[in-house]
């Protein structure tokens, strides 16, 4: 059996792609500290629980698996945090990173599949965005997933690990099976907080500006099904496997939905009435963010099979009305919608 180590696999999206992994004939070892991870989304392979920032923990597990590759979701990833902990970010994004590509070469460890964001690109100056766009992130955040593109092109040429680099733009939904779903605590994303605020756990869903020079005032985004993604990082796998060279790739439907339809889809999806709040914009968020998925398409023959917003919604509203006293939620740990 094929072995990968998956750093961060107890989260949002590395839990789907450990579940296509074990689909495909892979064995995913999950390495995550839990600290954003949860142990109950562990169900297609062995959980060891360490962090990357700890090298020994890393060591520890590639002196026990000898994974023939690695994918690569550990991170901090929220986007308002980074600004006010940059040095958390760099300490963990970065410096996890640093060790991890060290395990690799100690490992003899020569494929790594790498969860990268559109933050990288910033406001970009042109839509659709695509792979040649200029990056100039304008968070922490986005920086430090710019560095590790950097260190992981500068490791293929001294290591000679090559790599994929996934470049997600705003992961949505949940397992059409009802396995998995999203539980982040506090949660960021739009649709979830959408849906919140559906069920009553939130009084409203916030509406940064309803001034943008969008159809109808609000921000555009490009959402991608989670277990689309999860496909990619299988199909990126197998790239590599072939011998194949290190390249980037978008990952997104190249389709733009507004806050607002994303409202009007979900009460039309969850029959009740939505509430919002409508506060000012906030500093740096785009108008509009769509990508252009036409290199992965192309390249990588990856094809998104949900890529309607109205699945994606449907897909994650089953999974909240399904889990919502199994998770727990509560309106302390429900935050406000992250640009990205």
């Amino acid at each position: 059996m094929k072995t990968v180590l998956v750093t961060g696999g107890a989260g949002f999206i590395g839990s789907h792609a450990c579940k296509a992994l074990a689909l495909a004939g892979y064995v995913p070892i999950t390495f995550d500290n839990l600290e954003h991870g949860h142990e109950w989304a562990v169900k297609w392979g062995p959980l060891e629980r360490g962090d990357i920032t700890n090298e020994r923990d890393l060591h520890r597990v590639f002196d026990a698996w000898r994974p023939e590759a690695v994918i690569h979701f550990a991170a901090y990833a929220y986007v308002a945090e980074s600004s006010v902990e940059p040095l958390k970010y760099y300490q963990n994004n970065v410096t996890g990173t640093i060790n991890l590509l060290k395990a690799c070469v100690k490992g003899n460890c020569k494929r790594v599949v790498f969860s990268s964001s559109c933050a990288t690109y910033g406001i970009p100056e042109r839509l659709p965005v695509t792979e040649s766009a200029p990056q100039a992130p304008i968070n922490p955040y986005g920086f430090t997933k710019l560095i590790v593109e950097r260190m992981l092109r500068e490791a293929e040429s001294a290591y000679g690990i090559r790599h994929v680099i996934l470049r997600y733009f705003n992961a949505a939904g949940s397992d059409p099976d009802g396995e998995l779903g999203e539980c982040h605590r506090p949660e960021t994303h739009l649709i979830p907080l959408i849906l919140f605020a559906a069920m009553g756990r939130s009084n409203s869903i916030k509406i940064f500006g309803n001034d943008y020079p969008t159809a109808d005032g609000t921000c555009v985004r490009d959402y991608v099904h989670v277990s689309d993604l999860a496909h990619a990082h299988v199909v990126a796998l197998e790239w590599l496997a072939a011998g194949n060279p290190s390249d980037s790739f978008n990952l997104g439907n190249g389709i733009g939905v507004s806050v607002g339809e994303a409202i009007r889809i979900s009460e039309r999806i969850t029959g009740k009435r939505i509430p919002t709040e409508l506060l000012p914009r906030r500093f740096g968020d785009p108008p509009v963010l769509i990508s252009d998925v036409a290199k992965a398409t192309q390249v990588l023959g990856w094809t998104p099979r949900f890529p309607e917003v109205e699945q994606q919604i449907a897909h994650a509203w089953r999974w909240f009305c399904d889990r919502q006293s199994a998770l727990k939620l509560s309106p302390r740990n429900i935050g406000s919608a992250s640009r990205s």
